[in-house]
C-alpha cells in the first residue's frame, strides 16, 4: 500500500492510496469529504482490489480524498479538485493514479479536473453517471439471493438504510419494488423510522428539495446512530467508514447486513456478527455494481441490460459464495476474499506477461477509448468479456 499525501505547499488537500497495480496503473474513486481520513481511504483502496479481483478486471486498487465540503457550491467544488490535480499531476497524466466519481463528486467533475492538468482524456472516459444506481442494483441482487438461500421472502422484510443518498435512495425505490418495508434511513443530519414503512416516493420528493437535511422537516425525526440499532430484517449501510464498530455492533439487531458503502462494519465488530449469527455479505461483493455497471456503461451497454447482468451476475456471486462457505467451513467473507486476491493475483500476472489475444485487446480498447471504434460494437463484446473473466 501506498499512500501519496497530496500538498500545495505546506497545505495538506488530499490523499492518494494505491494498493495494487495492474499494468502500472491503478484505479479508484476520488471522493470529497470534510473528515479525510487515512485509515478509510487505505481499507477503501484494498476494496477496489478485491472488486477487480472478484470480477477479473484488469485495474489495480486506489481511493483517493479531498478535504472539503461536499455541499460547497459547484464553482468551490471545481476549485478544490482543480488543486488537488495540479498537486497530483505527475500521478494523473502518467495514469498511474486514474479517478473516478465517488462520495461528493460527479463524472463531469472528474473529468473537467482532468482536462485542467492537460490529462490525456479519451473521447468516452467519464461520461457515466449512474454509479449510485449500479451500486444499488448489486446490494438488491446480494440481498435477493441471500433470502432466497435462507428461505426466507424478501418481500415484507423491514429494511434500514443508512444513508439516504446516491445509492441509498435508488436502493428505496429498489427494495419497495421488490415489495419489501423500508422502515428506517438516513442522512448526515439525523434518521427517520417507521415501523408500518416510510413513504419512499415522499422522502424523494423531500430529499430532492432539501438534501440530508430533509430529515429535520419531518416529525419523529431521530439520531441518526440509531437507525442501526433497530429490529430490521436488513440493513443496509450506504453511508460511511465504519459505521458498526465495537461501540456499538452490540446493539445491531438486523437479522442481515448488505451494505452499499466500503469497510461500514469495522473488523473487530465482524467477528462479533459473525458469532452472533448475523449474516453479514463481503461489502465489495454487494457493492460491486458500481464496478461492474460502470464498465458496461462506458462499453456502451444500455442501462437496462446493465441492470439485469448485475443482478444475474451478482446474484450468482452470492449463491456460489454462501453455498462454498458453508461446504469448505469458512465465513462468506474469508471466502470471498481469498478467492478474489486469487483472481487479481492471475489477471496481474497476465497483464504483465501479456500474450498476443491481450495485445491485440488491449489495442482495441485504446482505440474504443478515443473512440474509433463504433460504440455497437464494444456493447456487443463486452459482456462476454466480463463473463469470461468471472469463470
Amino acid at each position: 500500500m501506498l499512500v501519496h499525501t497530496v500538498r500545495a505547499g505546506s497545505e495538506t488537500l488530499g490523499l492518494i492510496a494505491i494498493d495494487s497495480v495492474v499494468a502500472g496503473r491503478a484505479r479508484g474513486g476520488l471522493r470529497l469529504v470534510l473528515d479525510l481520513g487515512e485509515e478509510e481511504i487505505q481499507a477503501a483502496a484494498r476494496s477496489m482490489t478485491l472488486k477487480y479481483g472478484l470480477l477479473g478486471l484488469p485495474q489495480g486498487g486506489a481511493k483517493a480524498g479531498i478535504r472539503g465540503d461536499p455541499d460547497a457550491p459547484p464553482v468551490e467544488r471545481q476549485r478544490l479538485l482543480t488543486g488537488f490535480a495540479r498537486a497530483a499531476e505527475p500521478l494523473l497524466r502518467a495514469r498511474r493514479y486514474i479517478p473516478d466519481a465517488d462520495l461528493g463528486t460527479t463524472a463531469d467533475e472528474i473529468r473537467a479536473m482532468m482536462q485542467s492538468v492537460g490529462a490525456n482524456i479519451g473521447r468516452r472516459e467519464w461520461r457515466g453517471n449512474r454509479s449510485g444506481d449500479y451500486t444499488a442494483g448489486s446490494v438488491l441482487a446480494s440481498a435477493a439471493a441471500l433470502f432466497e438461500r435462507s428461505g426466507r421472502p424478501l418481500a415484507g422484510a423491514r429494511v434500514a438504510i443508512e444513508g439516504f443518498g446516491k445509492v441509498g435512495s435508488v436502493l428505496a425505490v429498489l427494495l419497495r419494488q421488490r415489495g419489501a418495508l423500508v422502515v428506517a434511513v438516513s442522512t448526515s443530519h439525523g434518521a427517520l423510522y417507521d415501523p408500518a414503512g416510510l413513504d419512499v416516493d415522499r422522502l424523494l420528493t423531500l430529499a430532492a428539495a432539501a438534501g440530508g437535511r430533509f430529515v429535520e422537516t419531518c416529525p419523529g425525526a431521530m439520531n441518526r446512530g440509531s437507525l442501526l440499532e433497530l429490529p430490521v430484517d436488513l440493513l443496509c449501510p450506504c453511508a460511511r467508514f465504519q459505521s458498526i464498530h465495537a461501540g456499538n455492533v452490540g446493539n445491531v439487531r438486523a437479522w442481515a447486513i448488505c451494505a452499499g458503502a466500503n469497510n461500514p462494519v469495522s473488523p473487530d465488530a465482524l467477528a462479533t456478527l459473525e458469532v452472533r449469527g448475523v449474516h453479514c455479505l463481503p461489502d465489495f461483493v454487494t457493492n460491486c455494481g458500481g464496478v461492474l455497471g460502470g464498465t458496461l456503461e462506458f462499453a456502451g451497454v444500455p442501462p437496462k441490460r446493465i441492470g439485469g447482468m448485475i443482478e444475474d451476475v451478482v446474484g450468482g456471486l452470492v449463491r456460489t459464495l454462501l453455498d462454498r462457505a458453508v461446504a469448505e467451513g469458512m465465513t462468506a467473507v474469508a471466502l470471498a476474499e481469498r478467492e478474489a486476491m486469487a483472481r487479481h493475483d492471475r489477471v496481474r500476472r497476465a497483464a504483465d506477461h501479456p500474450g498476443v489475444g491481450q495485445r491485440l485487446s488491449g489495442l482495441g480498447l485504446e482505440a474504443y477509448r478515443r473512440g474509433w471504434l463504433p460504440r455497437w460494437l464494444m456493447a456487443r463484446i463486452a459482456p462476454g468479456v466480463i463473463r469470461r473473466g468471472l469463470a
